[in-house]
C-alpha cells in the first residue's frame, strides 16, 4: 500500500514538473520577432552598403549614411543595438522574405508587388525617380522614348521594372558604380534611378558628363520591409512607434539634410 502511494505522489511531482516547464515558461518559438529581437539584444539589418548617401563606406572605410544612422536610431528606440549585414540586393530581399534578417533599411521604395511580400514600415522619406543620360544625349525626353532602349539596373529594382514597363531592355548589374560606369563608357542609354542619389553622386563627381532626362511628377514612398505575417506584428508597430518619434523630434529632418543636403522627409 505504502508503495502505490508512493508511486503515486512521484507521478503527480513529476507531470507537475512537465507542466511547469512545457507552460509555465515561454519558449522560443512561442515568442513573435520583436520579443525576440529585445531578449537577444540586436536589431539585425540588411542593407547594401554601396549606396551613398543611404549607405556606404567612407574613407576610414566605416559604414555610414542616412539609412545606417536611421537603422541604428530605430534600434535605440527599441532598447537594442543595431547588427548590420551588408549583401547584394537580391540576396538581401531573399533573407528578409525568409527570415534571416529583421529588417532592410537600404531607401526601399514602396510598391503594390513588394506589399504583397513583405510588411511595411509607415514611410521616413520621400524620393523621385529620374531618368538619367549622359549630357549630349537628347533621345529621352518622356518615358516612353524609353522603347527599345538599353538600361542598367539590379534586376528586382522597381527602377528595372518601370525602365522594362516602357519597352527598355535592362541591363542587369550588382550597385550603382557600375550602373554609372556603364553609362559613362555608353554601353547603355539610360538608367533609371534615385533622383537623390543622382544629386549625391554629382556631387561627389562634379565633372560626369550625366544629367536627368526625365523626372517623375509624384514622389515614391521609402518605408522598411520585414518578413510577412503575425509573427512580425509587433515589430512593425514598435518601428512606426520609432519612426514617428524620430520624425516629432527633429531626428530625421536632421540626419535628411546631413546626408541629401535638403529635407526629404515629407512629400512635399
Amino acid at each position: 500500500m505504502m508503495k502505490k502511494r508512493m508511486t503515486i505522489l512521484l507521478t503527480g511531482v513529476l507531470a507537475l514538473s512537465l507542466l511547469t516547464a512545457c507552460g509555465g515558461k515561454e519558449t522560443s518559438e512561442e515568442k513573435d520577432r520583436l520579443e525576440r529581437i529585445q531578449e537577444a539584444g540586436e536589431l539585425v539589418v540588411a542593407m547594401e552598403g554601396t549606396w551613398s548617401p543611404w549607405t556606404y563606406h567612407d574613407d576610414s572605410g566605416e559604414l555610414v549614411g542616412y539609412d545606417v544612422e536611421v537603422a541604428a536610431a530605430i534600434a535605440e528606440k527599441l532598447g537594442v543595438k543595431a547588427t548590420f549585414v551588408e549583401g547584394g540586393w537580391d540576396g538581401l530581399l531573399a533573407g528578409l522574405e525568409s527570415g534571416r534578417y529583421d529588417i532592410m533599411v537600404n531607401g526601399v521604395n514602396v510598391t503594390e508587388d513588394r506589399a504583397e511580400v513583405y510588411d511595411f514600415s509607415e514611410p521616413y522619406a520621400y524620393d523621385r525617380m529620374a531618368v538619367i543620360v549622359r549630357s549630349d544625349d537628347e533621345r529621352i525626353q518622356a518615358m516612353e522614348d524609353l522603347k527599345d532602349m538599353t538600361t542598367a539596373n539590379t534586376i528586382t529594382s522597381i527602377y528595372a521594372a518601370k525602365a522594362q514597363e516602357y519597352g527598355a531592355n535592362v541591363t542587369g548589374v550588382d550597385d550603382l558604380a557600375q550602373t554609372f560606369q556603364l553609362l559613362l563608357t555608353e554601353r547603355i542609354d539610360a538608367t533609371l534611378n534615385s533622383h537623390l542619389t543622382y544629386l549625391d553622386y554629382m556631387s561627389a563627381n562634379p565633372d560626369s558628363e550625366l544629367k536627368v532626362a526625365v523626372l517623375s511628377a509624384e514622389a515614391d514612398q521609402i518605408a522598411i520591409p520585414m518578413q510577412k505575417g503575425e509573427d512580425t506584428a509587433t515589430l512593425r508597430e514598435a518601428v512606426n512607434k520609432a519612426i514617428s518619434e524620430l520624425r516629432e523630434d527633429g531626428t530625421l529632418t536632421q540626419l535628411s539634410i546631413k546626408y541629401f543636403g535638403t529635407d526629404i522627409t515629407s512629400a512635399e
